[in-house]
């Protein structure tokens, strides 16, 4: 009977805890670093109810994106497929070139130059187009070798990764800074929610999309072929990478609570990150955030651009090499030729296709409920996409076009007003569903 049984391999321990590391330190960029010390100082007093909100959105949402890949392959398009061939296969490339080589892969470039490098380096052109060159070619070598992904990343560039985290984690524990200021802004009266929408707005999930066929790949690269097996250890994965984020974000909100002695009433958080290394740790402070933010930032572009070739591959039947070629190119060039424009172009279509995102995914859960799942799917996705599209039009400057109704619904100033209409249509669309269902069996 043994005999007869389908051969299939299973992951070492080491190779679980380096996947989740591997997960965690995919999701770990230099935004997610800057992030929660500019919250926290703003936050004040009220700054665990704004974590609290935080961790909900920037945590449980990419962590529940990877679970839903896990069970289908790590394909954006399976997972959207209710909505037709043709929407689907849309949602899927804009996703992949958003939060790819259109947007999030070059701007890792600039962002760990600015805040690691400019200050030693100045902030010319002619030294951003030596340092990317330098910083893709390293994101290009390994890129090209997506089976190995668990070991270059998983098993070196992570623990380096986290290592440093956990040394800013502990110094932010142990070396505190100063008083606690009184919140400001919206966070004296709703810090819950304000904190929800900072973390909604970090675009972690559209990461999680992306990054979910790079985790299975990876699972696969070590010869794991059962289905069940996959879900399982992407599962695992994710749940490290939760856990790993979670610690992360409350060291950061730990570091920029008394931050106001060193960066009182800081811009971003950047500019608190730099003021606390260079209290806790001198003029080392400054080398130990560039090599921090270096490797946040380019292990996030090797994720994004592996799903991104993976996928691709897939799509157009170009050699998987040839295709990281042609991404890091254009990363390259878009990342010294017009990245101010490019970002302030990329937060309205972010704005649009975030909503929608997240009704496919967390809908992709109960698809075995409904009778016909592609119906409550694609009605409830369009009219997050609707709302979507409400927001795009906000984030551009378009405000004041809008009807006036718009700015009245629940949750507009939260950027969640889609959230509420197409809850109300799931329920009705449900109903619907369970309807239709009892009449043909009646028949």
């Amino acid at each position: 009977f043994i005999l007869y049984l389908p051969f299939m391999n299973h992951l070492r321990t080491g190779d679980i805890i380096a996947l989740g590391f591997m997960t965690f330190a995919l999701f770990i960029g230099a935004g997610n670093i800057i992030f929660p010390p500019i919250v926290a100082q703003q936050a004040g007093e009220h700054v665990w109810l704004a974590a609290f909100g935080f961790l909900i959105t920037a945590v449980g949402l990419p962590v529940i994106t990877i679970m839903a890949l896990s069970r289908m392959q790590g394909s954006i398009e399976i997972i959207s497929s209710p909505l037709g061939r043709f929407f689907s296969l849309l949602l899927t490339i804009v996703c992949y070139l958003s939060v790819g080589p259109l947007f999030a892969t070059p701007r890792t470039a600039t962002v760990s130059y600015e805040i690691g490098f400019a200050p030693y380096f100045g902030t010319s052109n002619s030294s951003l187009l030596i340092y990317s060159v330098i910083y893709f070619t390293l994101v290009t070598v390994i890129s090209l070798y997506p089976n190995k992904l668990l070991d270059t990343v998983g098993h070196v560039l992570a623990p380096l990764k986290i290592a440093a985290l956990a040394v800013l984690g502990i110094a932010a524990i142990l070396i505190p800074t100063g008083y606690i200021s009184p919140p400001i802004h919206k966070y004296v009266t709703s810090p819950v929610s304000e904190g929800f929408v900072n973390g909604y707005l970090t675009m972690d999930t559209l990461g999680a999309l992306v990054f979910g066929i790079v985790i299975i790949q990876a699972i696969q690269s070590r010869g794991v072929t059962d289905s069940k097996l996959i879900t399982k250890y992407a599962i695992i994965a994710s749940l490290i990478a939760g856990v790993g984020l979670t610690l992360v974000y409350i060291s950061l909100f730990k570091l920029g609570l008394g931050s106001h002695e060193v960066a009182a009433n800081a811009a971003n958080g950047a500019v608190i990150l730099h003021a606390y290394v260079q209290h806790a740790f001198g003029d080392l402070g400054s080398l130990f955030l560039a090599g921090l933010i270096f490797l946040a930032c380019m292990v996030t572009a090797i994720g994004l651009t592996c799903a991104c070739a993976e996928y691709f591959t897939e799509l157009t039947g170009l050699p998987y090499k040839l295709l990281v070629f042609i991404l890091i190119g254009f990363s390259l060039l878009i990342s010294n030729l017009g990245l101010t424009k490019l970002i302030a172009f990329s937060v309205p279509v972010l704005s649009a296709i975030y909503p929608p995102a997240i009704v496919v995914i967390m809908m992709s859960f109960f698809w075995k409920y409904w009778n016909k799942p592609s119906t409550v799917v694609s009605s409830v996705t369009a009219v997050a996409f609707l709302f979507g599209i409400i927001e795009a039009l906000k984030a551009a400057g378009f405000s004041e076009q809008l009807p006036q109704f718009i700015n009245n619904l629940p949750l507009n100033e939260q950027n969640l007003a889609w959230l509420l209409p197409s809850l109300v249509v799931l329920v009705i669309a449900i109903a619907v569903d369970r309807f239709s269902s009892n009449t043909a069996s009646q028949n």
